[in-house]
């Protein structure tokens, strides 16, 4: 399995109207896609750096690198140019993917 990790660093003027978006529309636009079988959004807890903004990571499943690739050829600049018209640059994403060795 592959974990589609980003981590979302989002102003603390957004921060409500970011996770509304996230959960009512994001994120259920990115489910639609078929590319992801899960995903889990957490917030980042006791992070000391700044406090003018806060942090989160959502991390979306693939079931191969295929669908992952997939996704970002098919979906990804649409998915990622929404936000960026609804929020500009007051958050700022940073993308990994790793591959899931056990899960317990």
């Amino acid at each position: 399995m592959i974990i589609y990790n980003v981590t979302i660093k989002v102003a603390n003027a957004i921060v409500t109207d970011w996770e509304a978006w996230m959960k009512t529309e994001h994120l259920p636009d990115m489910m639609k896609t078929g590319k992801f079988s899960g995903y889990r959004m957490c917030a980042l807890e006791e992070v000391t750096d700044d406090d003018d903004s806060r942090t989160f990571v959502v991390q979306y499943e693939c079931e191969n690198m295929e669908a992952y690739r997939s996704y970002i050829t098919e979906h990804s600049e649409m998915m990622r140019q929404d936000g960026i018209k609804r929020f500009g640059s007051q958050f700022i994403a940073f993308r990994t993917i790793m591959e899931m060795i056990q899960k317990g």
